[in-house]
C-alpha cells in the first residue's frame, strides 16, 4: 500500500457521500419520510436513495477505486473514467431525487427527471463497474477480490432494476405500466443491492482492511471459502431462482428458494463472524485503534440484523417490521462499518499524500497523530447507541422516539465528519511536525492540480 498510487478522486467520492449521509439524517430528524410518511411514499424514497446511492454506493465506489488495486497488486485501469462515473452518479441521483419530489407535488420542473435518472444512474454505475471490472480482468483474484466481483455484478443488476422502476414511475414507457414491479422485482432490488453490492463488497474489503490495519494473518481460510460460497449461492437464489419460480407460477419453489437463501445467508454470517474473531484474536498490533474498536459495533449490528430477520420470519411479522430491519442493516451494519473505516482510511490516505514523499527523509508524524481518538470514542458510542434505540423505536412504532434517536446519529455523524475534516487539514498534528520540507498539504476533497 505504501508504494501504490493514490486514487485522485477517492476523497471527492467520500465528500459527496458524507454530504448525502448528513443530509438524509437531517430530513429524518425533521420528520421527512418514514415513519411520518408511508414506506412507499415519494418522501421516503428520497431519504432511502440519499442513503443507498448518495451515501453507501458513493462510499463503496470511492473505497474500491483506492483499495481494489491493493487487493490484486496491479494499477487501476481506466482511471480517466473515475470522474465521469462520479459526475453521472451525482447527476443521476439529483434527477432521481427531483423526480420523487415532483411525484410528491413539492416541485414542478417540466423535465422528465425520473427518465433521466433511469439513464444516468445505470451509466454511472456501468462506468464505475467497467473500471473496476477491467482492473480485475485477467488478474489472479485473491480471496477478498472475489467478493468484489460478486458485488460488481450485483450493482449492475440493482441499477438495471432501479432504472426500470424509475422509467415505470415516469410513465415514459407505457409497456412497463402493467407490470407488478413492487411484488416481483422490489425484493430482488433490495436483496441484491443491500446484500450483494453493498454487503458482499463490504465483507470483501473488510477481509483486507482489518488484517492490514491490525497486522493480522490474512491467508485464505476454509471458513472464508464457506462465507463466499454460501453467500454467493444465497444471492443467486434470491436474484434468479425465486423470481423465475414466481414468474412461472410455482409458489412452493419460490418459498423454498427464499428459505434456503436465508439459511445459507445465516451460515455465511456465522463463518464470517468466526473469521472476524480470528483477526482480532491473532492481531500483532496489541493496541487496537479506534477504527477497529468501532467496527465491532457494525459487526454486532450485522448479527442483530440476522437475529431480527429470523425472529420476524418466525413470528410472521416481517412485512410489518421490514423497515426496522432495513434501518438496522443500513445504519448499523453498513453505515457503522463505513464510518469506522473512514476514520482510518481518510487519515491514512492523507498521511500518504502529504508525508509519503518525505518518508525516511524527514521526521513525520504518525497516522494516529492526524486524529484525536480519546475525544472521538464517545461519538462512535453515541452513534451505535442511537441506531439501536432507533431500530427499537421502529419496532415499537414510536416515531417521536425514532426522531430523537436519529438526532443522536446525526450529532455523532457531524462530530466524526468534523474529525475527518480536521485530519485532512492536519489540524491535530503538532505545528512543528505539520509541514516538514518537501511535504505538500492535501486539498480538502479535490486532487492537487500539479
Amino acid at each position: 500500500m505504501m508504494h501504490s498510487a493514490l486514487s485522485r478522486w477517492t476523497m471527492s467520492y467520500f465528500a459527496a457521500a458524507l454530504f448525502f449521509f448528513v443530509g438524509a439524517q437531517v430530513l429524518m430528524v425533521v420528520g421527512y419520510g418514514f415513519p411520518s410518511a408511508a414506506a412507499e411514499a415519494p418522501e421516503t424514497l428520497v431519504v432511502v436513495h440519499m442513503i443507498t446511492i448518495g451515501w453507501l454506493s458513493l462510499l463503496m465506489c470511492g473505497a474500491l477505486f483506492q483499495f481494489l488495486p491493493v487487493l490484486i497488486a496491479r494499477p487501476l485501469r481506466g482511471e480517466g473514467f473515475v470522474l465521469p462515473a462520479l459526475l453521472c452518479l451525482l447527476a443521476g441521483l439529483v434527477c432521481l431525487l427531483g423526480g420523487f419530489l415532483e411525484v410528491s407535488g413539492a416541485i414542478e420542473t417540466g423535465v422528465p427527471l425520473l427518465a433521466w435518472a433511469g439513464v444516468l444512474l445505470p451509466v454511472g454505475f456501468a462506468i464505475a463497474a467497467g473500471v473496476l471490472g477491467g482492473t480485475l480482468w485477467g488478474a489472479r483474484l485473491p480471496f477478498p477480490a472475489r467478493f468484489v466481483t460478486v458485488g460488481l455484478l450485483s450493482v449492475l443488476a440493482t441499477a438495471v432494476l432501479g432504472a426500470l422502476f424509475a422509467l415505470q414511475l415516469s410513465g415514459r414507457l407505457p409497456a412497463l405500466a402493467e407490470l407488478d414491479f413492487r411484488t416481483q422485482a422490489l425484493p430482488v432490488h433490495i436483496a441484491v443491492g443491500l446484500g450483494g453490492w453493498l454487503s458482499f463488497s463490504a465483507i470483501g474489503v473488510s477481509y483486507r482492511l482489518l488484517p492490514m490495519f491490525m497486522l493480522s494473518p490474512d491467508k485464505e481460510r476454509r471458513s472464508s471459502k464457506i462465507v463466499w460460497w454460501a453467500g454467493a449461492i444465497a444471492l443467486l437464489l434470491m436474484a434468479l431462482v425465486a423470481p423465475l419460480a414466481s414468474l412461472f407460477g410455482t409458489p412452493d419453489v419460490t418459498a423454498s428458494a427464499r428459505i434456503l437463501a436465508v439459511q445459507l445467508g445465516g451460515v455465511s454470517l456465522i463463518f464470517y463472524g468466526a473469521d472476524l474473531a480470528f483477526f482480532y484474536r491473532h492481531r500483532k498490533r496489541r493496541a487496537v485503534e479506534l477504527n477497529s474498536h468501532a467496527a465491532k459495533g457494525a459487526f454486532l449490528a450485522l448479527a442483530l440484523s440476522a437475529a431480527m430477520l429470523l425472529t420476524l420470519l418466525a413470528s410472521g411479522t416481517l412485512e410489518k417490521h421490514a423497515e426496522a430491519l432495513l434501518y438496522l442493516v443500513a445504519f448499523g451494519w453498513l453505515s457503522g462499518l463505513g464510518l469506522s473505516q473512514l476514520y482510518k482510511i481518510v487519515p491514512f490516505l492523507t498521511w500518504l499524500e502529504c508525508y509519503g514523499p518525505v518518508m525516511g527523509k524527514k521526521p513525520t508524524p504518525r497516522v494516529q497523530d492526524l486524529v484525536a481518538e480519546p475525544r472521538d470514542r464517545v461519538w462512535f458510542a453515541v452513534y451505535f447507541l442511537s441506531v439501536t434505540v432507533g431500530a427499537a423505536a421502529l419496532l415499537a412504532e414510536q416515531p417521536s422516539l425514532f426522531r430523537i434517536a436519529t438526532g443522536g446519529t446525526l450529532l455523532a455523524s457531524l462530530a466524526i465528519v468534523s474529525e475527518l475534516v480536521l485530519a485532512r487539514s492536519l489540524k491535530n498534528v503538532p505545528y512543528a511536525q505539520r509541514s516538514p520540507e518537501g511535504a505538500v498539504p492535501p486539498r480538502l476533497f479535490l486532487p492537487r492540480t500539479n
